[in-house]
């Protein structure tokens, strides 16, 4: 997914829809929508955000602390493979691909022993009761718009004002936290070939803001924290986006480009090696 355009290519899909008038608005999942929207679109809302942590899910066990050395644990994320690689060395963490239900089907099926999912999408799903435990984001902090709902709308020529008429479903909250959580990952050209963590919580006019970037083995991190206005979203974004290039993120975050680059050209030429030869 990562390698063709990452989540983006279904919000681009919904993006056409609009500006071929098939579509009004389109609701995404924040978490999956670009730092950076096409010329002529805007989120207009932002909903109340639904549990942003990370879920344990497995059948054998209660907790990633119960999980024997060697056992495996899937997950889609990198920045999840990261922060679980850090604390657990002694766990295997395999890739999880698939939509939800094909998911729980490769747990239910043995080939993992726990995997991690988003809490929101089970919840959403009607799927409580698969989740084994939540994980406390001090361990396992989430990524950038990670529970929460938008609202995209595309420039209209026919005067119908969307934005004003989406603007009463917009969380002020909500919308503040994830403005400052997506700033650190505009800063550093978030991606799903990054593993970038962030995460805001507003509690009145304070907002506290948490972020973090690793390597997927999880042996170098950098991490800051902030509380400031949460009147002023972006420039708390932008102050831990600098504490955490006072770390080395950029060089982090370059070192895990550089090994994903090689992974592809490595995948590209063991295809070449096992296509048939002419006149074979």
């Amino acid at each position: 997914m990562s390698k063709v355009g990452g989540k983006g290519l279904f919000v681009k899909e919904l993006e056409v829809a609009m500006a071929e008038g098939r579509a009004d608005l389109a609701v995404h999942s924040l978490k999956d929508v670009p730092m950076e929207l096409p010329q002529g679109f805007a989120l207009a809302a932002v909903l109340e955000r639904e549990d942003p942590r990370d879920a344990f899910v497995s059948n054998d066990y209660v907790s990633l602390d119960e999980l024997p050395a060697g056992a495996i644990v899937g997950t889609s994320s990198l920045r999840r493979q990261a922060l679980i690689a850090a604390r657990y060395p002694q766990l295997v963490i395999k890739p999880l691909r698939g939509n939800l239900d094909t998911r729980l089907g490769k747990l239910d099926r043995g080939d993992y022993a726990a995997i991690i999912l988003a809490a929101a999408g089970l919840k959403r799903l009607g799927l409580p009761q698969r989740i084994r435990a939540l994980l406390d984001p001090a361990h396992s902090l989430p990524a950038a718009g990670q529970g929460a709902m938008a609202i995209e709308i595309a420039e209209r020529s026919d005067g119908l004002d969307l934005m004003a008429i989406l603007a009463p479903l917009n969380h002020t909250a909500t919308a503040q936290a994830v403005t400052a959580e997506r700033k650190v990952s505009k800063v550093f050209g978030g991606s799903c070939q990054v593993p970038l963590a962030a995460f805001a919580t507003v509690d009145g006019d304070e907002m506290h803001l948490r972020a973090m970037v690793a390597t997927p083995d999880g042996l170098r991190v950098a991490s800051a924290e902030v509380r400031g206005a949460a009147a002023d979203p972006e420039a708390l974004g932008a102050q831990v986006a600098e504490l955490l290039r006072a770390q080395d993120a950029e060089d982090i975050l370059s070192s895990c480009l550089s090994e994903a680059a090689q992974a592809e050209a490595d995948a590209r030429s063991a295809t070449l090696a096992d296509a048939p030869k002419p006149g074979a």
